[in-house]
């Protein structure tokens, strides 16, 4: 079997998905635009050749890539990125290539589009809040009369809370129409709840091998524009009304051998036309694993191996690997570097060494949402979880 691995070297915990291929007997070829030197030894020894493009944006240099690679070594069976940014250009490549094995031009397109995504989650009966795309500012205010202030504006596909904004009034709803994006944007409801995510790995009939559900703050929103402390944590399991409308999801957006993270929105008050307080709203969906390092956090809260798990599904479209030991929970908290903190490094590790499985510098490219300095820590509960993160997040 022949895999590309597009990007392999970010983030930097990817050359797992390439050494489990490797240890399942494939031939793992790998695309990015760091020198050969730069990757880490691990994945170095995972990846049977590694080519080098100048621009990843460019995309004669992408096909050339995966033509040359397929000269060589002949038929491509998989290629795949995992990374949110690449989806579409991942897409277009198994489209021209003709590799089935994954999402054509039609189908990304599909669910790239946070409007789109509404008939899908539909669909699978997961209620979801009133969107309207925005075409010009006459629609919009019709539509605001319908839902009333406070609205959230964001682009129609993009990653993460990138671009997005609350407005809560007039002045600033004149404000974002006097500075339009030039890209689509949708206007939303405002919904009052914690984010949460369902996280699997699927098999070619849509069936989860592995769950596992994620706990995030109320607004990571408010977290990039306001640059505040990211803390969030992989819980020790996944509710059954949460795994129901998950696998629910699955069906109806057909996905089909993938790791996918699927954001919910749990309600904190009820909230007319879509359900009462703890009640799951749908809020988006992103067919690769949940971003950063969390694929690590969902194995140290889990004692399992979702690389493994990952690579099973594609050499064998099953779970080879048994359930790991006892569920607990994993907390991820971060610093920003232009902020005083009241406890130093040195007080937190000396406090929670003992729990600490990651500790380390983000890379400046996701820094804004994820923070500068990392801490990941075990965790016995969601109150412990609590605990450690206000320790390492509290200003001076």
């Amino acid at each position: 079997m022949n895999f590309i691995f597009v990007s392999p070297q970010f983030p930097h915990t990817y050359w797992n998905f390439c050494d489990r291929l490797r240890r399942n007997g494939v031939n793992v070829l790998g695309i990015g635009d760091a020198s050969y030197d730069e990757l880490e030894e691990p994945l170095k020894r995972a990846l049977t050749e590694y080519y080098r493009v100048d621009d990843m944006e460019d995309y004669g240099q992408m096909f050339r890539a995966v033509a040359f690679f397929s000269f060589k070594y002949g038929k491509i069976d998989w290629l795949e990125s995992n990374n949110e940014y690449w989806l579409e250009q991942d897409a277009r490549l198994r489209t021209d290539f003709h590799i089935t094995t994954g999402a054509d031009e039609k189908e990304a397109a599909g669910f790239r589009s946070k409007s789109g995504m509404k008939a899908f989650y539909a669909r699978a009966g997961v209620p979801t809040a009133r969107c309207h795309k925005i075409k010009t500012r006459k629609a919009a205010e019709k539509f605001l009369k319908e839902v009333g202030y406070p609205v959230i504006v964001k682009p129609d596909v993009g990653v993460g809370a990138s671009g997005t904004y609350r407005l809560d009034n007039g002045e600033q709803f004149d404000d974002f129409f006097s500075n339009l994006p030039t890209v689509p944007y949708v206007m939303e409801e405002f919904v009052t709840g914690d984010i949460v995510s369902y996280d699997a790995v699927t098999n070619s009939k849509m069936e989860p091998l592995f769950e596992s559900m994620t706990a995030f703050p109320p607004s990571i929103m408010d977290i990039v524009n306001e640059k505040r402390e990211l803390a969030y944590c992989v819980t020790a399991g996944v509710p059954e009304a949460l795994a129901e409308l998950g696998r629910a999801a699955l069906k109806a957006f057909r996905v089909k051998s993938r790791f996918v993270h699927l954001e919910f929105f749990r309600l904190t008050k009820d909230k007319k036309g879509l359900g009462k307080k703890g009640d799951y709203v749908g809020l988006e969906v992103n067919m690769r694993p949940a971003g950063g390092y969390t694929p690590d956090m969902i194995n140290y809260a889990h004692s399992t191996d979702v690389y493994q798990i990952w690579a099973d599904m594609v050499t064998a479209d099953s779970r080879l690997l048994a359930p790991g030991g006892n569920d607990h929970f994993c907390v991820y908290a971060s610093r920003r570097d232009d902020v005083s903190y009241v406890h130093s490094h040195e007080e937190i590790m000396a406090r929670y060494g003992g729990q600490i499985v990651m500790c380390e510098r983000m890379p400046d490219m996701i820094a804004p949402a994820m923070g500068n300095q990392m801490y990941t820590a075990h965790a016995a509960d969601g109150a412990a979880a609590a605990e450690f993160a206000a320790f390492v997040t509290l200003r001076a």
